[in-house]
């Protein structure tokens, strides 16, 4: 079940109040997943039930994208306001350094929680801020037609074309590698999330001028690209293998850009490993401390 949750940002205009969806389940240590821009919480539904069998898994809707509302009025939509503000959330509901797994924008959103100390390990799917400025042009490009396609559409014609793999392919091929297996509620769903996303436009405008540069040295880092991800092409992997040194580069086979339906067992061990690799390092530290 979707809850919510209301807390303060810190913005450049002061503390401002905000509230996000989210859903919970499972137990153990905490894991954020965080989905791309346009799409919602329900993008991790093909691998949240099997992260929830050995961690307690939080997926939220980003403010402006989902059920989330809107940041508040002035509040910008970049880095540094929505990363201390996804920290804010984590405190929100008595979280403490979660492992974070993100998707496009979720990914880069979950290397800046990285640099900022917020997390115990990153996952980041295809994540942004590793393009060059055309291939940000042509990402960026796509995902405005995208945008305009599920804006154009009304529902009922919406409904009849994801009734058909076809038209599953036609509304979301550009993401996914097998967009037949998707439902046609799935579907239905996504395309009218990115057509509501209220925080599309300013976060889109903030990204333009994105690159991520930084190393994030003393916590395990998995970048993962699908080998078929048609909007942020897999050689940009490379480019953040090299910012991060000390990251595991992995491919998916047969993957798009958001992974976890084309591949949700691949998708959800990926992430397993990072987090469990998280455990073992804290493990062995504290072994590490107690015999000396």
């Amino acid at each position: 079940m979707t809850a919510t949750v209301s807390f303060t940002i810190d913005s450049p205009l002061g503390p401002r109040s905000t509230t996000v969806a989210y859903e919970r389940k499972g137990s153990g240590e905490p894991l954020l997943l965080l989905h791309g821009i346009g799409h919602h919480l329900q993008a991790w539904h093909p691998v949240s039930d099997i992260l929830a069998a050995e961690f307690d898994v939080i997926a939220v809707d980003l403010p402006g994208f989902g059920a989330s509302e809107p940041l508040p009025e002035g509040v910008p939509y970049d880095l540094g306001t929505v990363a201390p503000a996804l920290g804010a959330l984590c405190a929100a509901l008595g979280v403490e350094r979660p492992h974070v797994a993100g998707n496009s924008l979720g990914g880069l959103l979950a290397l800046e929680m990285a640099r900022s100390g917020l997390v115990r390990s990153v996952t980041a799917l295809s994540p942004a801020g590793f393009w060059t400025e055309g291939e940000r042009r042509y990402a960026f490009a796509a995902l405005l037609a995208m945008r305009a396609g599920a804006k154009t559409l009304p529902r009922p014609a919406l409904e009849r074309l994801a009734r058909s793999a076809a038209g599953r392919a036609a509304l979301t091929g550009t993401i996914y590698a097998r967009p037949a297996r998707r439902s046609p509620r799935a579907v239905v769903e996504e395309t009218l999330a990115l057509r509501d996303a209220t925080g599309f436009e300013q976060t889109l405008a903030a990204g333009g001028s994105v690159r991520f540069t930084a190393d994030v040295p003393g916590l395990p880092v998995t970048v993962a690209w699908g080998t078929r991800d048609r909007l942020l092409l897999r050689r940009q992997g490379i480019r953040a293998k090299r910012t991060v040194p000390g990251a595991r580069l992995i491919r998916l086979p047969g993957c798009g850009h958001v992974p976890m339906n084309d591949d949700p067992a691949l998708v959800a061990r990926v992430v397993l490993d990072t987090a469990r690799s998280a455990r073992l390092l804290t493990t062995g530290a504290a072994v590490g401390a107690s015999a000396a």
